[in-house]
């Protein structure tokens, strides 16, 4: 399975279950958004899973060696992380994670 066919099943399965997920576009590709927010985009340029966390959690997951930073034309986006390897239980964990960052951040 290449890391995009997961990535839509996993999408496809969190849209299922959570109506406030859609698919959307960012940066001329298809992506997965939560009341309005990015929340996840499949392999871009090969990086596998790239999600939208906390600069907290984005810290953790780079010092834990999982992540790595994603800098599309060469800048940092330092609420992004790229998760190159994959893992489909953690891919998933890591969308639905960034689901409820999404919701919580429309709620104020």
């Amino acid at each position: 399975m290449t890391n995009e066919e997961l990535f839509w099943q996993l999408a496809g399965e969190l849209m299922r279950q959570d109506t406030r997920v859609e698919e959307g576009t960012i940066m001329k590709g298809r992506c997965l958004r939560a009341h309005g927010e990015f929340v996840a985009l499949p392999d871009f340029k090969g990086a596998g899973l790239v999600v939208k966390l906390s600069r907290s959690r984005v810290q953790e997951l780079l010092e834990a060696g999982v992540g790595e930073s994603f800098a599309p034309a060469g800048r940092v986006f330092k609420e992004w992380v790229s998760v190159p390897l994959q893992d489909a239980e953690l891919w998933g964990d890591l969308m639905r994670e960034s689901v409820e960052r999404a919701v919580r951040a429309a709620r104020g």
